[in-house]
């Protein structure tokens, strides 16, 4: 994936917004709330006539059009099999749409609370839908999407920080060193757990993207869908102490079990899977520094104390990593 830019978000100004819907035959009524989203830009708009929509502004160039795709397509399979997921909309029989060299989708508003993940009841029923989701993940397989692997979530990332000058001369061999350790502390675990399936995943699958009301979950922002292991989409709903991620796994593996087979093995790939998320971060963030949004969002990073921190906590995976993996009481 390129992140190079011909364009940039600065020229993404409130009237190209209603511009690029007035386009596609929807009128705005100069309502516009920029909502919480770096990757991408996303927008909750006030429309002339019916609903408010959500619309977004995809990165240039992170994404093909033929990936941007796939994904609108397997939730859209989802939204099919009654699994409450927010689809892209059918707007003049495309999904993806084009305005001044921005690529958007639309989407309907839902609205919900983060789910509350200390009851046991909560995460058995999205265990359920997440059963549901892998179980149609599972039907097919990404053809322009990537996998989630040691190369694309550790090596690569790895490797543009340590090119790029983002890191003190004073703690560069300190980090070179750490990662190099973290990764093969990865391939052990990827070892230790022997074969296992890829199918298409949520890919980001933590408390914020997905939204509670009386009704039960809805999962949001499938933008970061890729082809990976199932366990990928349940660890980022563990937190807490040791304990008690054992008895949310039991929580989620309950209701996830339902509707899909859990490979049990892929319990030994948490703790890489974590390992692997935290290098990716800094090289996501390093990747974006030239975007005025980051800088302001992260003031904290590359700084001589945010990679200190980094090299502890890479140690401490490290340490981790070599534990017994977690299994449900």
């Amino acid at each position: 994936m390129n992140t190079s830019s011909p364009i940039s978000f600065s020229a993404l100004s409130p009237d190209m917004v209603l511009d690029a819907l007035d386009s596609i035959g929807l009128y705005g009524d100069g309502r516009l709330l920029a909502l919480n989203s770096y990757e991408n830009r996303v927008y909750q708009i006030g429309m002339e006539e019916g609903p408010l929509l959500v619309a977004k502004f995809y990165r240039p160039l992170r994404w093909s059009d033929a990936a941007i795709l796939e994904e609108h397509g397997f939730v859209q399979e989802l939204v099919e099999r009654e699994i409450p997921v927010v689809a892209a909309t059918t707007i003049n029989g495309k999904t993806l749409h084009q305005f001044n060299g921005f690529r958007f989708a639309v989407f309907p508003r839902h609205g919900g609370r983060s789910p509350e993940l200390e009851d046991p009841a909560t995460l058995e029923w999205l265990g359920r839908f997440m059963g549901r989701i892998h179980a149609v993940g599972g039907l097919a397989t990404y053809q322009h999407r990537p996998t989630l692997d040691i190369t694309t979530f550790g090596i690569e990332p790895n490797h543009f920080v340590l090119n790029n000058g983002f890191i003190p001369d004073d703690l560069l061999e300190a980090y070179r060193s750490t990662v190099a350790q973290a990764l093969e502390g990865v391939r052990h675990c990827f070892e230790r757990a022997g074969e296992f399936t890829t199918i298409r995943l949520h890919g980001d699958c933590h408390a914020s993207n997905v939204l509670w009301t009386d009704a039960g979950p809805h999962f949001v922002d499938f933008d970061d869908s890729r082809m990976g292991p199932a366990v990928q989409d349940l660890w980022m709903l563990l937190s807490g102490e040791r304990q008690d991620r054992v008895r949310q796994l039991g929580d989620l593996l309950a209701g996830y079990e339902d509707f899909c087979d859990f490979n049990s093995h892929e319990l030994h790939l948490i703790e890489a899977l974590r390992t692997l998320r935290l290098i990716h971060y800094s090289a996501w963030i390093a990747r974006r520094w030239d975007d005025p949004a980051f800088p302001v969002a992260f003031p904290w990073f590359n700084t001589q104390r945010y990679w200190q921190d980094r090299v502890l906590e890479l140690r401490e995976q490290i340490a981790l990593m070599s534990e017994p993996p977690l299994w449900p009481a």
